[in-house]
């Protein structure tokens, strides 16, 4: 089994980083760290800039939450899936047979998650693992 986190360097994600680390520690469990890095729009040059900046971006802040996990001696894999966060999340629990999805929360409040499609949100409704939300340090 492992803990499938999602990382992407917003507000939410240190702390739920933390979290992921705590749960993945105590069951002795592998650290999934996943940012899902859908291809924006149509395709063509403009299209690949866009994608390859996505993916370093992402491939960027990453090493960032593998440190923290090493630092706690927690063994981690890094994963960039072509995909939106919430479906490359969904994939990659399902590969690795998450024990549990944890995604940082941006505080925002339950009408705006449930009409502008926020992860967790999004997590909560289409997942078959568990999903933890970490809400932001206030």
């Amino acid at each position: 089994m492992s803990v499938v986190l999602g990382y992407d360097e917003s507000p939410g994600a240190a702390r739920a980083l933390r979290a992921a680390i705590e749960v993945a520690g105590a069951f002795g469990e592998h650290l999934v760290l996943v940012y899902g890095a859908a291809p924006p729009g149509p395709t063509g040059e403009e299209y690949r800039a866009h994608y390859d900046a996505i993916r370093q971006a992402g491939r960027a802040g990453l090493e960032h939450a593998v440190a923290e996990a090493e630092k706690a001696g927690v063994p981690t894999t890094v994963e960039v899936i072509d995909l939106k966060p919430a479906e490359a999340l969904i994939e990659a629990a399902s590969r690795h047979g998450a024990r549990v999805i944890v995604v940082g929360s941006w505080g925002e409040s339950p009408m705006r998650g449930a009409l502008l499609g926020s992860t967790p949100h999004k997590l909560l409704h289409l997942s078959t693992v568990p999903v933890l939300c970490v809400p932001t340090d206030n």
